[in-house]
This record gives C-alpha cells, sequence and structure tokens, in this order.
C-alpha cells in the first residue's frame, strides 16, 4: 500500500488548497493518475499540488473544477493563494474589475495600479519589502497583480474609466525623477484614450473634498454596482445598495470639484516639467 501523506490544512494556505483538492478526489474515487488524466496533467503534478510540494496555477484550477465538477471552487481557492499578500476582500474585487463596464476610482498619495508603469510598481513593492512589511517574494507577487489587473482590462470593448487623483499623487516622487517622470508620461498617454476621464483632485479643495481613502466603484454587465474601500490594514467589498449609492453620490460631487479633464492634463504636463 502507497504511504499516503497526512495533510495539515491548517499549515498554510497552499496545504489547505491540497487537501481540499485530495477530499474532492476521494469523494469522488479518482486516484492521482485518474484525475490527472481528466485534467491533462500528470499523477507526479496532481500528488505535488497535494502535498504543498508545487503552487497550483489557474490553469491547473480550472481544470480541476471541471474534472471535479466544483463550479469555480478551486479558481477561488486559487486567488486567495495569489493575492493572499493582500488586503481581505481583493480577491473577489479583483474578479469584479476584470469585468466590469466601468470603473470610477479615486486614489490619495500614489498613483492606481491600473495606471502605474512596472518601473513605478516595482519601486513601491520593493520599499515595503525594505521595510520588512513583506517579504521580496511578496514584493515581486504585487508587481505581478499589478500587472494581471491591467490586461484584465485590455479587451475588444474596454471599460470606461472615470480616474480622480489626490494631487499628491502626481506631485510625491517615487523612485527618483526618472521614474516619475515615466510615470507621468503614463499618465498622459492614459488621459488621451477614448474611454478615459482623468482629473487632479487639488489641495485647494480642503474640506469639500468628500473622500479621506481611496475608493472604486465598479458597474458590472448587468448595471449593478459595487464599491470597494481600503485603509492600512483591510480591504472591504460592499454590495448593499444604500451605502454604494451614497458612494456614488460622495464621487459625483468629488468629480464636480476637481479639476476639468483637460486642466488636470495641463497640470500633469505642469508637474512632469520637474522630472526632465
Amino acid at each position: 500500500m502507497a504511504n499516503i501523506k497526512e495533510l495539515d490544512p491548517s499549515s498554510s494556505p497552499r496545504a489547505a488548497y491540497g487537501a481540499l483538492l485530495r477530499k474532492h478526489r476521494d469523494e469522488q474515487g479518482f486516484s492521482q493518475g485518474q484525475l490527472g488524466r481528466r485534467m491533462g496533467y500528470s499523477s507526479t503534478h496532481v500528488s505535488s499540488v497535494e502535498t504543498a510540494r508545487k503552487m497550483p496555477t489557474l490553469h491547473f484550477s480550472r481544470m480541476a473544477d471541471t474534472a471535479l465538477g466544483t463550479g469555480e471552487k478551486f479558481q477561488n481557492e486559487w486567488r486567495k493563494l495569489r493575492f493572499g499578500i493582500l488586503l481581505e476582500d481583493f480577491p473577489d474585487f479583483v474578479q469584479h474589475e476584470g469585468k466590469a463596464v466601468e470603473i470610477r476610482l479615486y486614489e490619495i498619495g500614489i498613483i492606481p495600479g491600473l495606471v502605474q508603469t512596472p518601473e513605478y510598481a516595482r519601486c513601491l513593492a520593493d520599499s515595503a519589502a525594505r521595510r520588512g512589511s513583506i517579504t521580496s517574494r511578496q514584493a515581486d507577487d504585487r508587481v505581478v497583480v499589478v500587472e494581471d489587473r491591467q490586461k484584465a482590462l485590455m479587451r475588444p470593448k474596454p471599460p470606461v474609466m472615470l480616474v480622480v487623483m489626490d494631487e499628491s499623487c502626481i506631485r510625491r516622487e517615487v523612485g527618483g525623477p526618472e521614474i516619475m517622470g515615466a510615470q507621468l508620461d503614463r499618465l498622459l498617454e492614459f488621459a488621451d484614450q477614448p474611454n478615459t476621464v482623468l482629473q487632479i483632485a487639488p489641495f485647494s479643495i480642503g474640506e469639500r473634498r468628500t473622500f479621506n481613502l481611496p475608493v472604486t466603484l465598479l458597474t458590472l454587465p448587468d448595471l449593478s454596482v459595487l464599491a470597494y474601500g481600503e485603509s492600512q490594514i483591510r480591504g472591504y467589498l460592499e454590495r448593499e445598495t444604500a451605502s454604494v449609492l451614497d458612494l456614488l453620490r460622495d464621487y459625483h460631487q468629488l468629480q464636480a470639484e476637481a479639476l476639468p479633464h483637460a486642466a488636470s492634463v495641463d497640470l500633469i504636463r505642469e508637474v512632469r516639467k520637474a522630472h526632465q
């Protein structure tokens, strides 16, 4: 009889994934080889995932869901693994973001992830690693997450994007003149797209700024609206209609106080001159 390695799902998220895979495989009476053939993987690969020696991929998770008839269970478990370095509710938010037909967002202090250059994103992630907030591997994952989110919006019919940034986003230099200059160029390219509106909320609006934390509002294909907000320690996806409507009202008021698109582009060009 084969020596079956005992699994401790509580030891790590990867171990929890492996234990769940073994549980569903055993319940349906598949050997590792049989499941592997149904999924297009070797029995060794399935074994390595089950025993947490190999990290599952999104493709592996999709094939597991198909082979085991588990809906999107393993895809959702993969997202927990993939985005575990980030905040609560962020995996669900990213999934909805990739399907949204309209994205409204407000950011403070840093350029929003959806329009960050790879170098800007890398600088932020590496800085967090140097401070000890995350590991170097988690820093790599953060950069990949930014890239994946941006790729999800590169579709034949991209979403309408309404972006309001606090003036601090373009004034705060990240990575030195070269990286910041390239990032401001990226913003100008973004502002020139037919599906985008970019506005800067200037310091001069003072107390009329309606948000003190970043917020994103997603309009989904069925025209329902979700809201996602973050603090320093957690993220929260809001689905309750009344709360989302309140945030929509505040967002519209913020847009009214912010500089118009053309004036915002002019301000970015002015700030760009300092990073030659």
